[in-house]
């Protein structure tokens, strides 16, 4: 509507037909609708500058997912099947100092401590030299461990992977697991990540006038938290389970997927509503 000439914006104009004053007012318009409508879009300009830094960010988790398949999964599986196929060092390959054999060796513990994240124990061997150990869990043999006490400790590779004593024995946090379940899911909540930034920005950069619904709040935000609620609602159970890694990716991705559907679903719903 425009104001009539003469007449300030706002003012009531008297109307012959009803005989009682009328009130016009205007309403700017901008590029992206009514100004103050609260569609909480950016500038065409901010838009863009948002989606190239969209971008730029999603190579780091990117790279992430890549190391975590290309490096991190592999090495872990490698050096499990290592660990399973090492046999008890011969008094040959204790002369040569191998380190990819099982050794054993007598310590005294020293002390442990009970932390919220993991109990340790300090450990002193016949060299006087003084070594701590991890544990993921008191039992069964942690809980049972005081100071003066005399265990037995597997080695390998250096570093000590089982603590026996009494014929009790329990593996410590640096002895390998076959736990590439877990990498796998590390890895694909990196991929996810990085893929939604990357096409959150892509739409940035072609449609700066319009690109919901890839906004943060509330499409984009509840997104990133089904991505990560993913490790825990895939990843984790497929440890639990011994299901083979290679599950996990696929899996991860349809979880995101129908999430996102969903949620789309449901803002599109809210909207026709006029919620």
């Amino acid at each position: 509507a425009r104001c009539l000439r003469g007449v300030a914006c706002g003012e009531q104009v008297p109307d012959a037909a009803e005989g009682r004053g009328r009130t016009m007012t205007t309403t700017k318009t901008g590029a992206d609708g009514p100004e103050g409508s609260g569609s909480g879009l950016l500038p065409p300009g901010w838009a863009r500058f948002t989606g190239v830094l969209l971008i730029l960010l999603s190579l780091l988790p990117a790279a992430g997912c890549a190391a975590a398949f290309a490096w991190c999964l592999p090495y872990d599986r490698a050096r499990y099947q290592d660990y399973r196929a090492a046999e008890a060092c011969s008094a040959r390959e204790l002369e040569q100092g191998t380190t990819d054999c099982l050794s054993t060796s007598p310590f005294t513990v020293v002390k442990t401590e009970d932390r919220a994240r993991s109990n340790e124990a300090f450990l002193m061997g016949e060299d006087s030299w003084q070594r701590r150990v991890s544990f993921g869990d008191e039992r069964p043999l942690f809980e049972q461990l005081n100071a003066g006490d005399r265990v037995t400790a597997t080695v390998w590779r250096r570093d000590i992977v089982v603590l026996s004593k009494d014929g009790v024995r329990q593996n410590t946090s640096d002895a390998p697991r076959d736990e590439l379940q877990a990498n796998a899911g590390l890895g694909i909540v990196g991929g996810l990540v990085a893929a939604q930034s990357f096409i959150f920005g892509a739409v940035r950069l072609v449609r700066p006038r319009g690109y919901k619904p890839f906004s943060w709040n509330p499409f984009g935000k509840w997104l990133l938290l089904t991505i990560f609620a993913t490790f825990f609602v895939v990843a984790v159970p497929a440890v639990w389970l011994r299901t083979p890694w290679q599950a996990v990716p696929p899996a991860s991705v349809a979880v995101t997927v129908c999430a996102a559907i969903l949620m789309n679903l449901g803002l599109r719903r809210r909207a026709a509503d006029g919620i």
